[in-house]
């Protein structure tokens, strides 16, 4: 094929809606302008997008450009967080239990594999206006004690506020921490001396799921709704049969921008 019917087929590729090849020079060409300030000299027969003039051998390190940014994609997937362990959904409306003023609760969770531990979501109940602002966290081998794998005290965000039929607030509770690397196995988790910003008690909703549960007082109780977040191989494990869902760290995030534009100052120095 000559040189005009190679460029004029190529043209046509890209003028294509669907074509992954014309997102994917888009998208280099952009990062690649941050790199130098100059005009392109891709700019050619096709005239700006559309008449582009790949030179001889473009099309063939496009297609190695578009697997190492595949690679680098797949590179970032082990440093997504995801449900590593779901006690079950929220109920709201049965009991829940104190987790200040002295007062704590253990629950038990099982890691089917080998993970790491690097936050905790659970539903909490409050007096209207009232937010939950920290709790001390706790991951042991035993109820409330035991080997201590884990104790901090974590800052939590409280979000999807509803009112229950006793006048309080159920709220959900998500915060983060430094990740703790687990053994596959039964852990217990603690919660306790929860901090409010009127001072007032809050509760750790209680919704008889799959884990054994304890309360400092009074001895067993019914577990309580919570949600292990972090990395693993194994998934979700839990009693329940509700999806893990992933969301991307920062770390990742920046992993994956800084890869981008790095693969862009490169094409835009070499493949030009």
């Amino acid at each position: 094929m000559g040189e005009g019917n190679c460029v004029e087929q190529c043209c046509k590729h890209l003028h294509s809606p669907n074509s992954k090849t014309y997102v994917f020079i888009e998208l280099i060409v952009a990062a690649g302008l941050l790199f130098e300030r100059q005009p392109l000299s891709l700019w050619g027969k096709c005239g700006s997008v559309r008449d582009l003039n790949l030179k001889e051998g473009s099309i063939l390190k496009m297609r190695i450009a578009s697997l190492s940014l595949l690679a680098l994609c797949l590179a970032v997937v082990p440093a997504v967080a995801q449900d590593i362990y779901d006690n079950g959904p929220t109920n709201g409306t049965t009991d829940a239990w104190t987790i200040n003023f002295g007062f704590a609760v253990s629950d038990s969770f099982t890691l089917g594999s080998n993970s790491t531990v690097s936050g905790l979501n659970f539903a909490a109940w409050l007096a209207p206006g009232d937010v939950l602002q920290s709790a001390e966290v706790s991951i042991t081998s035993s109820e409330f004690g035991g080997t201590s794998y884990f104790d901090q005290t974590v800052s939590f965000t409280q979000s999807g506020c509803t009112s229950n039929q006793y006048g309080f607030n159920v709220c959900t509770e998500s915060g983060t921490f430094s990740g703790t690397a687990l053994n596959a196995g039964t852990y217990w988790l603690n919660l306790s001396n929860a901090s409010v910003n009127t001072g007032d008690p809050v509760y750790w909703d209680e919704n008889s799921g799959p884990s054994s549960a304890s309360e400092n007082s009074i001895g067993t109780v019914p577990s309580e709704s919570f949600t292990l977040v972090g990395s693993g191989s194994g998934g979700t494990s839990s009693g329940t049969s509700s999806g893990s869902s992933s969301t991307p760290e920062p770390s990742s995030i920046m992993l994956f921008g800084s890869g981008v534009l790095g693969l862009a100052g490169v094409l835009r120095r070499k493949l030009f």
